[in-house]
């Protein structure tokens, strides 16, 4: 619920300041001598950066906030419209939640884990491009692959109550319990998504190279419990 709100919230900010930056754009295009508006970038683009992400909804229960990468080649047809292709790597840490029943059943106290998200899409971006400042809109899908696991392998026995947190690490239930003597080390789940996200640009002076920052939101029905991660990334595109 928290994390629901905190998305609503997020997005209605940034809607706001997309139109903003839009009015602006448009704004600095009407002043600025014509031959300064001709379509001054090359067909071929590409974009780096560094992300923090935030899981939302059911999987803030089992991850934290962590560390990724992005990157992206594309083309750009004219002043406003590209298509891009993105690799996203992001780090799952495990919250406590996540571990503390496993270490409970297992009598395992040291018992630790970690997590992968990675994403390869194709995005078709919308971009509103001033001589300084700029915004974009980025949606698009592709495939998305997580997986998690511990630091040593987990075996269970019989009878033991099936919580969310035994099926986010890999176990398989049936009628409320964990299956019988399962033995899990890792698991991980292949599946189709969605993306779409909004950004903001700044030219570095005399320059193409553009820094910008991106609040992108990703959703894909893994098994157990599906993918919804809010990663803000921090680049230069060029």
């Amino acid at each position: 619920m928290k994390g629901s709100v905190f998305a609503n919230c997020l997005t209605g900010i940034l809607i706001g300041t997309l139109l903003f930056f839009s009015i602006s754009t448009h704004a600095q295009d009407q002043n600025v001598e014509p031959q300064n508006i001709e379509y001054d970038e090359g067909r071929l683009t590409s974009n780096v950066a560094i992300a923090a992400g935030a899981p939302l909804s059911l999987m803030a229960k089992y991850a934290t906030v962590g560390v990724g990468i992005s990157y992206g080649v594309g083309y750009n047809f004219d002043r406003h419209n590209s298509l891009i292709g993105e690799f996203m790597w992001n780090d799952l840490q495990p919250t406590r939640g996540a571990l503390n029943q496993i270490r409970a059943t297992t009598n395992n106290p040291g018992l630790n884990g970690r997590g992968n998200l990675v994403g390869l899409m194709a995005n078709y971006r919308l971009r509103f491009e001033g001589k300084t400042f700029g915004a974009y809109l980025i949606a698009g899908g592709g495939g998305f692959y997580r997986n998690v696991s511990f630091s040593q392998s987990v075996a269970v026995g019989n009878s033991v109550t099936c919580s969310p947190e035994w099926l986010w690490w890999g176990f398989s239930c049936s009628s409320g319990v964990v299956t019988n003597n399962q033995t899990v080390a890792s698991s991980s789940s292949t599946a189709p998504g969605a993306d779409a996200g909004v950004g903001f640009t700044v030219r570095l002076p005399d320059s193409k190279y553009k820094f910008y920052v991106e609040a992108r939101y990703y959703y894909s029905p893994n098994k157990s419990v599906s993918t919804q991660l809010l990663p803000v990334n921090v680049g230069i595109r060029f």
